[in-house]
């Protein structure tokens, strides 16, 4: 059984400035973490390539990417709103980690791959299929659905978004597909105020209130998210993983610790054992504290090495 680590240099390059808090020292993080170590050793490393104009459409309408492609500068920055900026690097960046996922599918439903884990940015699922919003560009991990979907023809998805701000641009493009199943945990009320309320029964929406412990916040999850996904018999299961629900992280407000996001692997590397011959895809989202993000990482990736 094999892992696959997705990762470019390429991907540093996008910086949105110095205070920024998404910023190219989170993939450095994450990777001098895991140098050396055992860990790097199991993992198969893959550069990935961008994702085609074509393969982009299949979530963006056209006019949505000319829009982004004529707002790049040649130097310096322009926002699109007011978190999220662009300079002469971003788009290719964003080409790449949505690449990387659109790669990850095919390697993984051709069994070159067990399981895969995208360390790239920009991330992606804040952004909407009209709108770029919360550091995202491209809806990664929906990209990915529909490759799934379109491509490999496959029935039932399931994705689940752990990180602590919820992502609205995900629901925006999967609410109403009967193929999906969505379950999203994150932190409420908070940013991005909006997809809050279930507004399609394949959206599995669990807010969490600040403050809520790490035991509570597993007990929640497992209750309103496991036997739905075991009911539904996913052949892929798909990650949003954020990990800024973390007790350090300095954007929110939960307590997990990396043993919490071992723990969330395990659970759902479980239901992709039973329904999707151990298909697993996940991409890294949030995550602000460089040494919480990268322990809780590790963790993860331990979760998806372990998979037998």
């Amino acid at each position: 059984m094999t892992t696959a680590f997705f990762s470019h240099d390429d991907c540093q390059k996008h910086t949105m400035g110095p205070e920024h808090p998404e910023s190219p020292q989170r993939l450095a993080a994450i990777i001098g973490y895991l140098a050396g170590t055992e860990l790097e050793q199991t993992l198969d490393w893959v550069r990935p390539e961008e994702i085609t104009w074509d393969q982009l459409l299949a979530i963006h309408p056209e006019r949505y990417l000319h829009q982004l492609d004529l707002m790049q500068p040649t130097r310096g920055r322009v926002f699109t709103d007011p978190d999220t900026a662009m300079m002469p690097d971003t788009l290719r960046a964003a080409r790449l980690a949505a690449g990387a996922n659109v790669q990850a599918v095919d390697m993984v439903m051709s069994g070159q791959m067990t399981n895969a884990f995208i360390c790239a940015r920009p991330p992606g699922h804040h952004a909407e299929r009209t709108k770029s919003m919360g550091f995202c560009f491209y809806n990664n991990v929906a990209l990915a659905a529909a490759r799934a979907l379109n491509f490999h023809r496959l029935e039932r998805i399931a994705i689940v978004d752990f990180d602590v701000h919820q992502g609205n641009g995900t629901v925006d493009a999967v609410q109403g597909d009967e193929r999906v199943l969505m379950c999203s945990s994150f932190q409420h009320p908070f940013y991005p105020h909006s997809h809050v309320h279930r507004q399609a029964e394949n959206i599995i929406n669990t807010p969490i209130t600040a403050g809520t412990s790490a035991k509570d916040y597993r007990k929640i999850v497992e209750t309103q998210w496991l036997h739905k996904l075991q009911d539904f018999k996913p052949q892929l299961v798909l990650i949003s993983a954020g990990f800024d629900a973390h007790r350090l992280d300095p954007l929110a407000e939960l307590n997990l610790e990396a043993e919490d996001y071992r723990w969330l692997t395990d659970m759902l590397t479980s239901v992709a054992r039973d329904s999707a011959n151990n298909r697993l895809i996940s991409t890294l989202e949030g995550g602000y504290h460089l040494k919480a993000l990268a322990e809780s990482v590790g963790a993860h990736l331990e979760g998806l090495t372990a998979v037998r």
